[in-house]
């Protein structure tokens, strides 16, 4: 009977974020599959509108691995400097286009295994871009999810590894969009300073 009531807590939990942000996107700008692991790359600890801001004039200048692996370290790191973690993200932007080029034909490998080869990119980055490139039935954790999982009490995962794990096992479909509706509810509403308690459409599941 309790796996009953938490199963029926679970999928109204789902229901709702799925009903709130239909077929929930990212608010990362691209154009391309270089443009989208570029920008999800330069998202690691800076918010998407920063990254939005940076990535006109810096697609500008290298809009392909050609020209990014051509780069000098200080004109892309002129052009993101305003973003948290400029020096590393310029290595990785930087590294990660030389290894497109070497390893994958100057194309962005689309699978797990080959994104994760890539300068800068892990799990989380790989499972965003598959995401939003290839609609795959993934979850990815960032400091949104991570915040809405715990306090509407769908994992105490320590990690969000392991966080991203009890969500993928817990939902087990319509993963990418749960992830994105997720994270606009976390920016938007169950914000980390000043939730919008009062007009949060899973205040009755909250465990804060």
């Amino acid at each position: 009977m309790l796996f009953q009531e938490e199963q029926k807590r679970i999928d109204n939990i789902k229901e709702k974020l799925l009903d709130k942000f239909q077929k929930a996107e990212t608010e990362l700008k691209f154009k391309n599959h270089f443009e989208l692991l570029v920008s999800v790359v330069l998202s690691a600890q800076c918010t998407d509108k920063r990254v939005n801001i940076i990535t006109p004039k810096l697609f500008q200048n290298f809009p392909n691995p050609q020209q990014m692996s051509k780069a000098k370290y200080e004109e892309v790191e002129n052009l993101i400097k305003s973003c948290n973690l400029y020096r590393n993200k310029t290595k990785y932007l930087i590294n990660l286009a030389k290894q497109i080029l070497e390893n994958f034909d100057g194309e962005v490998p689309l699978n797990a295994k080959n994104l994760q080869t890539l300068s800068g990119v892990g799990q989380k980055t790989a499972n965003v871009v598959l995401i939003e490139a290839k609609g795959e039935n993934l979850m990815a954790v960032d400091t949104h999810v991570f915040r809405v999982a715990h306090r509407l009490g769908l994992t105490d995962a320590k990690t969000p590894m392991a966080t991203e794990k009890d969500l993928t096992n817990m939902f087990k479909t319509d993963l990418g969009y749960l992830h994105q509706a997720m994270v606009l509810f976390g920016r938007y509403y169950c914000k980390a300073k000043n939730p919008k308690c009062e007009n949060c459409i899973l205040k009755n599941e909250c465990q804060i």
